[in-house]
């Protein structure tokens, strides 16, 4: 027999619904793979006025020359030296968060000038399901991480108080333009390798002959370390890995077991590598549009250049007298550089 309209309602008077507590559950935090690898080799600089500038040098006057007996032999005057320099930026983020918020959230600010320290109200614990504060927390946290990031990645002009990314270094078309303040169409050695829609065409995948995009990077692999170059790290987007796994299938390097396993047939591709460089998934790449792109990287030569003592700063700024409003802060001081191009090197499949 169904239950009443007035059962129902009983029902729903002398019941609660269960809920999980705890953090909530992110459903979209990626990968940073870029992000780490250049954060955990970061260098530092002391200050400085708006830029940072290292000396770089591309050519060479000095030659040999032949004589005998009482032969006139010439003598050279190098002046060779270049400074290449990139800005430094000041990087923010931030929240705010009421007293009343908190007092929501279980909790009463104890120091009113910096809300630097909170108690929290007895029997907390029967009225929070997700705290509001470690939540907005981890939510500059993250938002930090993302947008850094994303920083990274693009070139500097979405925003001139940004530091310029790596897209700003290593170029689809090296051949024109600056970096660094030098011009690359003067200073041919100047230039990070490419082959993109840009510089010459990109790489038209194929399965024969070994593969086309292996064979790419087995040749570029040479140059990138003609000159000293030893690339150590290569984020790709999506779809050029997905390239990559389709050439080692067609070609045979399937595993390295063969199918002896008893009773499992294991499909996948094994992380990808050249000579110990793998080959990373950056989903950065794929959200701003770089699916098809593979960056192989000396991590010696690029590298982010922090101000010493203002990495990942933290701040709590005090109230204004007229508002019960707590902050919290990070900044970040620095820029990105390069002091050799030519190692690094930026490949794209048609």
């Amino acid at each position: 027999m169904a239950f009443t309209a007035a059962e129902l309602a009983n029902i729903a008077n002398a019941a609660l619904d269960y809920h999980i507590r705890g953090p909530a559950m992110s459903q979209v935090i990626q990968d940073r793979p870029t992000y780490d690898r250049l954060r955990r080799s970061q260098k530092t600089f002391p200050g400085g006025k708006e830029k940072i500038t290292m000396p770089v040098k591309g050519q060479y006057t000095t030659d040999i020359q032949g004589y005998t007996t009482d032969d006139t032999v010439s003598y050279s005057n190098p002046a060779n030296i270049k400074r290449a320099e990139y800005p430094w930026k000041e990087i923010h983020a931030g929240i705010s968060l009421t007293h009343t918020e908190l007092k929501v959230d279980g909790l009463s600010v104890t120091d009113s000038n910096r809300s630097e320290s909170t108690t929290k109200h007895s029997k907390r614990e029967l009225t929070v399901l997700t705290g509001l504060l470690q939540d907005k927390m981890e939510d500059m946290s993250e938002g930090w991480a993302r947008g850094f990031t994303r920083m990274l990645w693009e070139d500097g002009s979405q925003d001139s108080l940004e530091v310029p990314g790596i897209l700003s270094i290593v170029r689809d078309n090296p051949t024109t333009g600056t970096v660094g303040g030098l011009d690359s169409a003067t200073f041919t050695w100047w230039r990070n390798r490419a082959r993109t829609a840009a510089s010459g065409g990109a790489i038209t995948g194929s399965v024969n002959d070994g593969g086309a995009t292996i064979a790419v990077i087995h040749t570029e692999w040479r140059q990138l370390r003609r000159y000293g170059g030893r690339p150590n790290f290569a984020p790709c987007g999506s779809d050029f890995l997905d390239q990559l796994a389709k050439e080692i299938r067609a070609n045979g390097n399937y595993s390295d077991r063969g199918f002896s396993a008893k009773n499992v047939t294991d499909i996948s591709v094994a992380d990808i590598s050249y000579k110990g460089m793998n080959f990373v998934y950056d989903p950065a790449l794929d959200d701003i549009g770089r699916q098809k792109y593979c960056y192989m990287l000396d991590t010696r030569h690029l590298y982010l250049d922090v101000m010493d003592g203002e990495d990942m700063k933290q701040h709590t700024p005090t109230r204004p007298a007229d508002q019960y409003v707590m902050y919290r802060a990070m900044t970040w001081t620095g820029g990105l550089c390069a002091d050799q191009l030519n190692c690094h090197g930026v490949f794209a499949i048609s």
